[in-house]
């Protein structure tokens, strides 16, 4: 099972990324103290292992807090998740799009930019469900979608 393995706080638009070891995050608002509210991009996710493959081309990894996301996940494949709940812990996350790669991120580290612009290679955002308190080490999932059957 995939785990939150970082949590960054932008305290400021185009500020810096300052690490937490945990997060309040609520409903409809987002990461408490975090610049982006509301909206559809309360919270920007990445996924360690696609950092990894979609950095490799530029030689070393870059630290993934140059992708400016606020969550790190350990092993989280993105594609088709769009509309999909994840699960981080007990609070819950709706995936909305794709995050895409902007000039901050050749600023940063020339060839970033280009590296990420595969498809969901800057990672996912998404909208706050359930109030809470995220943690590194907390478990991180999709939610099953069951179907009834009739018997």
């Amino acid at each position: 099972m995939s785990q939150l393995t970082q949590i960054w706080i932008k305290r400021m638009h185009r500020g810096p990324m300052d690490p937490a070891p945990s997060a309040k995050v609520v409903a409809g608002r987002g990461i408490v103290g975090n610049a982006n509210q509301g909206g559809k991009r309360q919270v920007t996710i990445v996924s360690s292992k696609n950092w990894e493959h979609v950095t490799a081309p530029l030689g070393a990894t870059p630290d993934p807090r140059l992708r400016r996301a606020n969550l790190l996940v350990s092993d989280i494949d993105f594609t088709d998740a769009h509309g999909k709940v994840l699960t981080i812990g007990r609070v819950r996350i709706r995936i909305y799009g794709e995050t895409r790669p902007c000039e901050q991120m050749e600023a940063a580290v020339p060839g970033l930019q280009e590296a990420m612009s595969v498809p969901w290679g800057g990672g996912a955002f998404g909208e706050v469900l359930t109030d809470g308190e995220i943690a590194v080490g907390d478990p991180v999932e999709f939610e099953m979608i069951t179907t009834g059957t009739n018997a």
